[in-house]
């Protein structure tokens, strides 16, 4: 964990409080009402340009009225004049539609302030205001999605004047019209509007509930319409399905209507029909739905119907606290206040009315106990406060009953969703007094396991949530409950507060755990040292791991305590992500203990346990490089390590953790044994048949290797088990320079290349250490097989290990702290490559990389192994860029020797020495094969056409013919063909070998081998027809161009 400076983190958190503070004093009182008051005046002028109509929407929402957005501290009055300037607009007569509408949309802005439930108590609600407004909603077209506020503000409104205490048949007047047409009367039509918005898909059918919980209530729209009303809801319902969208914006609006009806309705008018209702909605199934709002709905229906079931009674038996004095419990620091009394009426004797409880509530309880296991959150909170309000009219036995089913949810069968429903459930319980001290012993556990609650999932986890809730439950109890009643289990509970605040790795998750530590300190004034710790670990401090700084670290470490004993066994536990923990917890926790032993100048004395551990891989290293501070007993580890390499041989990871673990072993434990150690690594760099795939423990090895050699330091004339000297060098350069060639490849690809990209680094690590000590352990010898090897790499297809070998090669070749000596050609490459490009040069990019290193062609000691590495990528398989810029930079050169006979003959015998050092090796055989075909294409060798029988082609058509012999590689065989035809155009007896050779793969058993065999003769005799008696050349062609080959 990164941390910082105690004072910069201080202050970052001061002025975090500041801004907090400084904004909640702004909020305070509307600073921006002069501001506003000049946007409403002017819409009268700026509603005709729909420009000006959205400037000046954006700037009223980000200057006036985001800042406000769902805060408390917003004035009502504020909100009241402006609401009655809109209002104004909106009853003048001589209001376009347009300013009409704006005016409205400006309304509705304004009640995402505050909610639309206390914005409605602003509404003028006059007996006058009932006939406009009814008129003003009929002439709004549903479908219009462009003036959706109107509607949702209009319903709003009519749902406020709805509540006039007056029978609505006395607003109808005259039945009929002057016209002779009978009118609808008010009540119907307010009815009408209701269900005709109940089926839209905008906001207006949030509105259009909130209007029937208001009007279904009345005492005369309830005797007349109410149960029409049930009965066309439940209709809609039963015909309507959430497979379709039309079906699920209908059920969404009734479910709406339904739960708002039911809450807002009296229990007796309500009941008659609550059996009903909930028929219908099991019949719906909703649980199965994808909808995440018709599950809510449901859920929030269910609950609804439940509270009309029983009757609305506070329980006798609930739990209650009583005195909850801040101030009383932090002057008892700590102890429990004795003279705080619990009054819990368990004496059932009191309750005088019998509880009678339907049976609908089984059914109740189980739906919601099934929607605290939902997949959403929001369903899953909604399930819970159900449980909570229903629970609170049960009798004891029943409720308890609840309890033990919530505690089902906590079983490692369930999933995440079922953990942090049934947390949130407890917690309400909790809240209300519920959840009785007697299962509070059972609660406990659940709290402890779910603040550690991480389940993994492929290569994540989740179960932040579930730790989330787990805090809120916690912080629930401390208000909840007299301190005595939690007493037992504060050490429990405050551990694995403190240890999710500073630990979890989900900022949420420490905040929600620093909060609920802070509400027990101060609600309960039990915790241990809890003034303390919260100063080291606020809800700020927290939420940033940054900010928790090492002196915090360590004053909170003082308080938990232990750790050892108890991460030990953790670390060879069958769980890897456990194990991965517990191993990096003891190395940095022993790392600490160290460092605090040397700041006291005093042993730390740490028990180290040799139990056999499971594959801990490469964690391993990371304690290993840390605990090293007994030297004493610790002679083993270097045994234990090498064996392990040897008799682990079919598990890889063994053997890259146990390599990197002697590869960080440090100067004292290796003194003596260096030999054995450097032996045991260079035997894991061997290929064997047996872990030919093993490349990462090659890697690994190779690594090690060069972390022990600037581990122990160069002493030319000292002991080969306790110094590099001049007695092990060479062994050491000839494992590292053998690595460089490690070409395996499998189903990943070339792993090879990790071996050789950690030789290459290897090499330059050793190379630079001995050149700053004693650079007299390097000979000759050795420089110029690191110098060539690593020009080969810089010459092959794979940019990646190019640009590393690249880079090694110029940091050896411009290095000069001394320079390192017996580099062939020095003076040669320093001007190929110079000083001042050496930083600028990309190397992986193939048109700067590959016409540089092709003029090392030129070079007699690099000339092997430079064309080594362009043969992979100019005959590589695909036309990359590579391939491009690689073939052309050797065209090029092939060019300017040209006229250089002696120049030709070298390069001529060294690729010939390429191809016969590499023959079968299809790695290089078959890229190689490709090249020649190109080479014979491009004229390259045009100065030997004219000689008969010169050695060259005649050396070249004898290794040809040796690497296809009874080959079955169809990429090779087509290779070949091109480079026999490129070879007919040398003079001398050969050319009937050649004939002979293209007639024998005519005769191929593969079908494609005859097609390219006869489509490449071709062409090739109408260039050199010459090789053809003219006689029967035409006969020739027709065979060959004719022929179903």
């Amino acid at each position: 964990m990164a941390v910082g400076e105690t004072d910069g983190a201080g202050s970052e958190e001061n002025r975090n409080r500041e801004d907090v503070i400084a904004r909640g004093n702004i909020l305070e009182s509307f600073t921006e009402s002069q501001e506003v008051r000049a946007l409403l005046g002017n819409l009268r002028c700026v509603y005709g340009d729909s420009v000006a109509q959205e400037v000046i929407v954006e700037k009223f929402i980000e200057t006036a009225i985001q800042l406000y957005v769902f805060s408390l501290f917003f004035p009502l009055l504020s909100l009241e004049w402006m609401m009655n300037m809109l209002l104004d607009v909106i009853r003048d007569s001589g209001s376009p539609p347009v300013l009409f509408h704006l005016a409205f949309k400006f309304l509705y802005i304004i009640t995402k302030v505050r909610g639309y439930k206390l914005f409605l108590r602003l509404f003028p609600h006059e007996v006058t205001d009932l006939q406009p407004v009814l008129d003003m909603i009929a002439d709004q077209n549903p479908k219009d999605c462009e003036t959706w506020e109107t509607r949702y503000m209009l319903l709003l409104w009519l749902s406020m004047i709805c509540l006039i205490p007056f029978d609505l048949a006395r607003f109808d007047g005259k039945v009929v019209s002057e016209e002779g047409h009978s009118r609808m009367p008010t009540m119907d039509r307010i009815l009408e509007i209701a269900k005709c918005y109940l089926v839209v898909s905008d906001k207006a059918r949030d509105a259009a509930a909130v209007l029937v919980s208001k009007f279904i209530v009345r005492p005369d729209v309830r005797q007349k319409r109410m149960a029409d009303f049930l009965d066309w809801t439940l209709s809609m319902l039963s015909k309507s399905s959430f497979q379709s969208m039309e079906g699920t914006v209908v059920m969404n609006g009734m479910l709406q209507a339904l739960a708002q009806l039911f809450k807002h309705g009296k229990r007796e008018d309500c009941l008659p029909y609550a059996a009903t209702v909930l028929e219908c909605l099991d019949k719906c199934k909703l649980s199965e739905s994808n909808q995440m709002v018709l599950r809510k709905l449901g859920m929030k229906l269910v609950q609804r119907l439940g509270l009309t079931f029983v009757k609305p009674k506070v329980a006798k038996w609930r739990y209650q606290r009583g005195c909850r004095s801040l101030a009383a419990n932090l002057q008892a620091q700590g102890s429990v206040l004795q003279s705080q009394k619990i009054t819990v009426a368990a004496n059932e004797d009191e309750d005088d009315e019998e509880y009678d409880i339907p049976g609908e509530i089984e059914n109740v309880v189980e739906q919601l106990l099934v929607g605290l296991k939902d997949k959403d959150t929001i369903v899953r909170w909604s399930a819970a406060k159900g449980i909570g309000r229903i629970t609170g009219r049960l009798p004891k036995e029943l409720a308890d009953d609840v309890v033990g089913s919530l505690l089902d949810c906590f079983s490692f069968q369930e999933t995440d969703n079922a953990w942090h429903g049934g947390c949130l459930a407890l917690a309400e319980l909790g809240r209300r007094g519920l959840l009785l001290p007697s299962r509070i012993s059972d609660v406990v556990p659940v709290i402890l396991k779910a603040l550690t609650y991480d389940e993994k999932r492929g290569s994540c986890s989740v179960g932040s949530n579930v730790r989330d809730a787990a805090c809120y439950l916690s912080w629930a109890f401390a208000r909840a409950y007299d301190p005595s009643e939690l007493i037992p289990f504060i050490n429990q509970i405050s551990s694995a507060l403190v240890i999710a605040a500073v630990f979890d790795r989900d900022v949420n998750c420490r905040r929600a755990a620093s909060a609920a530590f802070q509400e027990n300190v101060g609600r309960q004034g039990t915790f241990p040292h809890g003034i303390d710790i919260l100063t080291a670990a606020d809800y700020f401090a927290v939420g940033n791991r940054l900010s928790l700084n090492i002196k915090d670290l360590q004053y909170l470490m003082k308080y938990l305590s232990d750790f050892l004993p108890r991460l030990l066994p953790l670390s060879v536990g069958i769980d890897l992500h456990t194990r991965h923990g517990a191993i990096l917890a003891c190395a940095e926790i022993t790392h600490a203990l160290c460092k605090l032993a040397e700041e006291n100048n005093r042993m730390a004395a740490i028990l180290c346990c040799k139990r056999e551990s499971a594959e801990v891989n490469n964690m391993r290293k990371v304690i290993l490089c840390m605990f090293f501070i007994v030297p004493e007993g610790w002679q083993w580890l270097i045994n234990d390590s090498l064996r392990k390499l040897e008799a682990f041989y079919t598990e890889q990871m063994i053997r890259c953790g146990f390599s990197l673990a002697l590869g960080a072993l440090p100067r004292f434990l290796l003194k003596g044994r260096l030999q054995q150690v450097l032996e045991g690594l260079r035997k894991v760099t061997l290929i064997t048949p047996k872990d030919v795939s093993f490349a990462e423990s090659r890697r690994d090895a190779l690594i090690a290797i060069a972390e022990i050699c600037q581990t122990v330091g160069i002493k030319g004339e000292g002991s080969q088990e306790e110094y590099i000297c001049k007695d092990n060098v060479t062994q050491i350069y000839a494992t590292l320079l053998n690595c460089v060639t490690d070409y395996t490849t499998d189903s990943r690809g070339d792993v090879g290349g990790w071996v050789r990209e950690a030789a290459m680094t290897s090499l330059m690590k050793v190379t630079l250490l001995l050149v700053q000590n004693e650079a007299e352990l390097i000979n000759a010898n050795i420089c110029k097989q690191i110098m060539c090897w690593l020009a080969q790499q810089s010459a092959e297809k794979i940019d990646k290990f190019r640009a590393h070998a690249g880079s090694v090669f110029l940091t050896l070749l411009h290095f000069d702290s001394p320079p390192v000596p017996h580099v062939p050609h020095r003076e040669e490459l320093e001007r190929i490559f110079p000083r001042s490009e050496a930083e600028t040069l990309n190397w992986n990019a193939a048109s700067e990389a590959f016409p540089r290193i092709t003029q090392l062609l030129g070079l007699p000691a690099y000339q092997y192994y430079v064309l080594l590495g362009l043969s992979v990528s100019v005959g590589g398989l695909t036309e990359t860029t590579v391939r491009k810029y690689s073939a052309q930079s050797l065209f090029d050169y092939m060019k300017k020797i040209q006229n250089d006979s002696s120049a030709m003959e070298g390069f001529c015998e060294t690729l010939l020495k390429v191809f016969e050092d590499n023959l079968r090796n299809d790695r290089v055989s078959v890229p190689l094969l490709t090249m020649l075909d190109q080479m014979l294409a491009n004229g390259c060798f045009d100065i030997f056409t004219t000689q008969g029988n010169h050695p060259f082609p005649v050396k070249l058509l004898h290794l040809c013919k040796e690497e296809i012999k009874r080959s079955k590689d169809i990429r090779k065989l087509r290779s070949s063909i091109g480079v026999f035809c490129g070879l007919i155009q040398f003079q001398g007896d050969m050319r009937e070998k050649v004939l002979f050779q293209l007639l024998l793969l005519l005769c191929h058993p593969f079908p494609v081998i005859r097609k390219t065999t006869a489509s490449q003769v071709y062409e090739m005799l109408i260039t050199y027809s010459e090789v053809v008696d003219p006689a029967i050349i035409d006969e020739v062609m027709a065979i060959l161009s004719e022929s179903n080959w």
